[in-house]
């Protein structure tokens, strides 16, 4: 930390990370002092525009002299990434997910013990104004004990936008499993209801037609069922199969709460709570509807990306660093809820089995995870890592539309495929 108290924090990955670019200033005080990508178009732009240190190369974006971290990378990629830099005494924040392997998550959780430094999962969910109201309303007891919820991200997309973000065969986007991207429906459950997945069913869904104008290999959609550590079961569903969906319902001993559906990813942002007549506590209404705000700070939250959540993740971590106390979605919860996809995946492969969670707090049961290296994705089988079958059907051989039309959009764009 400077004298000043402001966190001089670097950013790698230019395009996701320009939210959380936008997102340092005073108000969380934080300053950005130096970004890190290897499209050196659009690094030197940035730069430019923030008048800031310029890197390609991650070992010598480490060196400079800097706080913290945030990782705005590749999906399968964060968690080298975050180790070297905690290592080399950054505070670090990363994008979803936090490991791509079990024995990623088993490492990093080390590496943060080791350290003694401050990690953060920015995952944004959590804190869109109706999460945060959700969880307001269930730590003072108004629906009781989590029974059974709901999380649903679901996010279709064009085929040609698709192709657009995910240039060349071997892209990560057309190689994930659908289960992998699940913190997005998980975590705000998770920071709802403050309870951890012991264990997981996971269903895929491997609908062909909706891949038929694209180069994607992995399934469209799937069902994760969560055994909560209360003994609750989450129901979790996405990721691009049509129709978009952003929904999340919280059922409890007392009662029960939902954001109300709409379009797009936040529809109205309006929260209903439910009571049964014999349960109402006198002067109690049986349902109401509203719109929530958050408590503080609301005017910068708006203006963020992610329903505010591009905001509040910076504010958080800024908060964790200066206080020396670990954020609420820590490396256990982090590696956990991100192990969720990993095993959701695993078991989508044995056509729902059932699996264990490890406890990532505990060297015994994360232990019998640290040499699982298995993965879907085609870098991580250059390395040596056990290859993970991407869909239920085995891979698939893309259509020739969707390669020819893969072919028209990357040369659109500059990519030569």
């Amino acid at each position: 930390m400077t004298d000043s108290d402001t966190i001089r924090v670097g950013v790698i990955g230019v395009g996701r990370g320009r939210s959380f670019i936008r997102g340092t200033g005073a108000l969380v005080g934080m300053e950005l002092v130096a970004v890190c990508d290897r499209r050196r178009d659009r690094l030197e732009e940035t730069g430019r525009e923030y008048g800031v240190a310029t890197y390609e190369d991650f070992d010598a974006f480490l060196e400079h002299d800097m706080d913290a971290v945030i990782l705005a990378n590749y999906f399968h990629e964060h968690a080298p990434f975050a180790i070297k830099a905690l290592r080399a005494g950054k505070h670090v924040m990363s994008e979803t997910s936090c490991n791509a392997t079990l024995a990623e998550g088993v490492a990093l959780c080390r590496t943060v013990e080791e350290t003694g430094l401050t990690y953060m999962l920015a995952e944004n969910y959590p804190y869109t104004a109706f999460n945060t109201e959700m969880r307001r309303l269930y730590r003072e007891g108004e629906i009781g004990e989590v029974t059974y919820a709901d999380g649903e991200y679901n996010h279709p997309m064009s085929a040609e936008s698709r192709l657009r973000i995910s240039p060349g065969r071997d892209h990560w986007r057309s190689w994930i499993p659908s289960t992998y991207y699940c913190t997005h429906a998980l975590a705000p459950l998770v920071y709802i209801t403050d309870t951890m997945p012991m264990k997981v069913n996971g269903l895929s869904i491997a609908c062909r037609d909706v891949d038929e104008q694209t180069v994607r290999v992995g399934d469209p959609g799937s069902v994760i069922l969560c055994r909560m550590d209360n003994g609750a079961v989450f129901r979790i569903f996405g990721l691009l199969l049509p129709g978009h969906s952003n929904w999340y319902r919280v059922h409890g001993t007392k009662g029960a709460m939902e954001i109300t559906r709409g379009p797009g990813y936040y529809g109205p942002g309006q929260i209903r709570v439910w009571h049964d007549e014999w349960d109402l506590k006198p002067g109690q209404p049986q349902e109401r509807t509203y719109v929530p705000d958050w408590p503080e700070h609301a005017d910068w939250a708006r203006q963020a990306g992610h329903g505010g959540g591009d905001f509040w993740t910076n504010f958080e971590f800024a908060n964790a660093i200066r206080s020396g106390e670990a954020p609420f979605l820590d490396v256990y919860r982090g590696v956990a809820m991100s192990s969720v996809g990993i095993l959701a995946w695993k078991s989508a492969l044995e056509d729902g089995a059932p699996l264990d969670v490890p406890d990532f707090r505990d060297e015994p049961s994360r232990k019998a995870y640290e040499n699982d290296n298995a993965s879907p994705f085609p870098s991580h089988a250059e390395k040596g890592f056990e290859s993970l079958l991407p869909s239920i059907l085995g891979t698939p051989d893309p259509s020739n539309e969707g390669i020819d039309h893969a072919a028209k959009v990357w040369e659109e764009i500059g990519h030569d495929g």
